[in-house]
């Protein structure tokens, strides 16, 4: 089956008639489940589901809130244009209730650890999407390279919290100012959340004071005279780092 497109996807991680569980993800620290989705053609579409009720407590996040903010992650990308996150929707009808649906990526070994000193390009993107995110789990093995050699991040449960809340592998750019040509990237992306679609998206993904609190880092980007941050402690990069 040749895969489908980002539109293509969404419709069919959302519509496709029947999900059958493969198997329980056991790395993960949410239940998170292995699942193919059909029977109709294309057949045989996997995904990864992540219900909501299977979602562990945690003292700063909301619980039953992760999925949405997988699925907020992937409406950002869409906008800014990067980096690639598998498509990623609100599944209702499916095993264990409602949660988030994305496409599975058959990836080899490799994370961006073993890749940091290459790619650039990619990692620039990766890590300044965290900072817009407040991204706090940005793990290597949350970096995935395809059989085309395409990278795709995932994991995107611990996002858009309204405090300072970034946690990466990725530091290798910090002191560094935001790149010229990724500028209108972001301030399309403002004006999406401040007028346009993205907004209304969002809105029932992540709270309102989320989301004014996403606006506040577009902006804060976009000065001339920010940088990327430096980390702060030992707690500025996530354990265990892959």
């Amino acid at each position: 089956m040749h895969a489908p497109s980002s539109e293509g996807a969404e419709h069919l991680l959302q519509e496709l008639p029947e999900v059958k569980v493969e198997g329980l993800l056991h790395d993960a620290s949410n239940y998170t489940f292995l699942t193919r989705l059909g029977p109709h053609p294309p057949s045989g579409l996997r995904a990864v589901y992540k219900p909501a009720r299977g979602e562990s407590p945690l003292w700063d996040f909301e619980a039953g809130t992760l999925y949405q903010r997988e699925v907020a992650a992937y409406e950002l990308s869409k906008v800014l244009g990067w980096p690639n996150i598998p498509p990623t929707v609100v599944r209702e009808k499916a095993p264990h209730g409602v949660g988030a649906m994305q496409l599975f990526i058959e990836a080899d070994a490799r994370h961006f650890l073993g890749e940091s000193s290459s790619r650039s390009d990619t990692w620039i993107r990766v890590a300044l999407f965290d900072v817009i995110a407040n991204n706090a789990d940005r793990k290597s093995g949350h970096c995935l390279f395809d059989a085309t050699d395409k990278v795709w991040v995932i994991d995107h449960g611990l996002t858009f919290h309204v405090d300072q809340k970034l946690r990466t592998v990725i530091w290798d750019f910090s002191g560094e100012p935001l790149p010229g040509d990724l500028c209108g990237d972001v301030e399309r992306t403002l004006v999406e959340v401040e007028r346009g679609g993205l907004g209304k998206t969002m809105q029932g993904l992540v709270s309102q004071a989320e989301m004014r609190v996403l606006k506040r880092r577009l902006r804060a980007v976009l000065d001339p005279r920010w940088r990327f941050p430096e980390p702060s402690s030992a707690w500025s990069i996530p354990w265990p780092p892959v």
